[in-house]
């Protein structure tokens, strides 16, 4: 009995130690779960701020490319649009300062050489020569060119041309550097029968323009008659430069027009009973360096363009001028606008179309929106710079679609190259 009750004590006590122990384990297990999820949960507040702090700052640089990207582009549509403006004002201005640009081509193309239809390297089919010449390209301009490749000689146009009493002679000139002062003379010309390679100075009337790099001379001819002449020394012709050369010939006066101002004005320079068939450039024995010549135009002058617009009801002209495959109209073209804008502004009830034509060449579509293009540069400049009601204008381009000429010649390309305006 007596062992029996020290087994039980013992028991007991046993049993009070292990609850004791489970106590203290169970306490220290919970206490470590509370440190681990509390831990956890710091850890994953931790992460989250971490993940919100990272993903503010990919959002900020993300921002901040964005707004990088929109800044730049808005400085570059700055740009293009200050560039645009600039471009706009440069031509404006180019226009304006060619005021002194009085001339005003007519409705007929006589003449126009750009020797495009001639192999490179060779001489050109309609013209002949008593030295040499070949057909070149240049890097400083586009085009074909005829090289005057002699320091003396003459270059004639083999057909006949019918010269009015008023009509533009115009052609670009590139003078070479090496050589004397003048860079060509082109001669216009009559005779009771032409011959190839007669001298040009020998006939019954003629007019000699010098281009030269010092200025400019002019000397009206007769035979049997002294020379009538004239010089200048305004503006010269640029060695190795593109250079537009433009004569005005009314009567007996003739104008010469050179990189912006009228270089030469002789009310007199040729006799009265003048009468000119022929074309010829020259070179002068020692005195000439030789020179590039292409675009060589003849048109008609001083249009009655009230009577073609108001009473006809169409005004045909090739004085508005523009580059090859471009819209924007030359300072060259000041003359025509400016008369033309006189005529719209005198007679303010009056609404017209502008029309543009072109030629042939290229794809029919781009010919298309080139003259539509051309036409509203016409009409802005109108607008603009001459202060022509807009709503009084409208445009079209008819391309291609409407020639006045076969498209087979230089001469009959030209004629299709026109604006027109029309009565509405």
């Amino acid at each position: 009995m007596k062992r029996y009750l020290q087994f039980i004590v013992l028991a007991i006590c046993m049993l009070s130690v292990t609850m004791v122990s489970g106590q203290i384990n169970i306490g220290r297990k919970i206490e470590n779960k509370v440190n681990n999820r509390v831990n956890n949960k710091i850890d994953r507040g931790i992460d989250k701020g971490l993940d919100e702090i990272e993903k503010g700052i990919k959002g900020d640089k993300k921002k901040e490319e964005e707004k990088k990207k929109e800044d730049e582009k808005k400085a570059e549509d700055a740009s293009k649009s200050q560039q645009g403006k600039e471009s706009q004002q440069s031509e404006q201005q180019s226009l304006k300062a060619f005021s002194n640009y009085d001339f005003v081509p007519g409705d007929k193309v006589l003449f126009y050489e750009d020797f495009s239809q001639d192999a490179i390297g060779d001489f050109p089919a309609l013209w002949t020569t008593n030295k040499s010449g070949e057909v070149n390209t240049l890097n400083v301009a586009s085009g074909n060119w005829l090289n005057l490749n002699a320091t003396d000689g003459t270059w004639w146009f083999l057909k006949p041309i019918d010269f009015p009493k008023n009509f533009i002679v115009e052609f670009d000139v590139v003078p070479k550097k090496a050589g004397g002062r003048y860079a060509v003379g082109v001669v216009m010309y009559g005779e009771s029968a032409f011959k190839e390679m007669s001298d040009p100075n020998a006939c019954k009337t003629g007019l000699v323009v010098s281009v030269a790099k010092t200025g400019w001379e002019s000397q009206g001819l007769k035979a049997s008659n002294p020379k009538i002449s004239g010089n200048s020394s305004l503006k010269p012709v640029i060695e190795e430069k593109l250079n537009h050369v433009i004569i005005w010939v009314q009567n007996r006066c003739v104008c010469i027009y050179h990189a912006g101002e009228k270089v030469l004005d002789m009310p007199t320079n040729l006799y009265e009973d003048s009468k000119f068939t022929r074309l010829a450039f020259q070179l002068y024995r020692g005195a000439s360096a030789g020179s590039y010549v292409t675009n060589i135009k003849i048109t008609t002058a001083a249009p009655d363009m009230r009577n073609k617009l108001l009473t006809e009801g169409k005004l045909v002209t090739y004085g508005i001028y523009f580059d090859v495959n471009k819209d924007v109209v030359k300072p060259e073209s000041y003359g025509t606008l400016k008369d033309i804008a006189k005529i719209l502004n005198e007679v303010p009830d009056v609404k017209v179309k502008i029309v543009g034509h072109t030629d042939s060449d290229g794809k029919d579509s781009d010919n298309l929106d080139l003259s539509k293009r051309r036409a509203a540069s016409v009409k802005n400049e109108l607008v603009k710079l001459f202060g022509v009601d807009g709503d009084r204008l409208v445009t079209d381009g008819m391309g291609e679609t409407q020639p006045v000429a076969p498209n087979d010649t230089p001469t009959n390309k030209a004629l299709n190259r026109r604006v027109e305006f029309i009565k509405m």
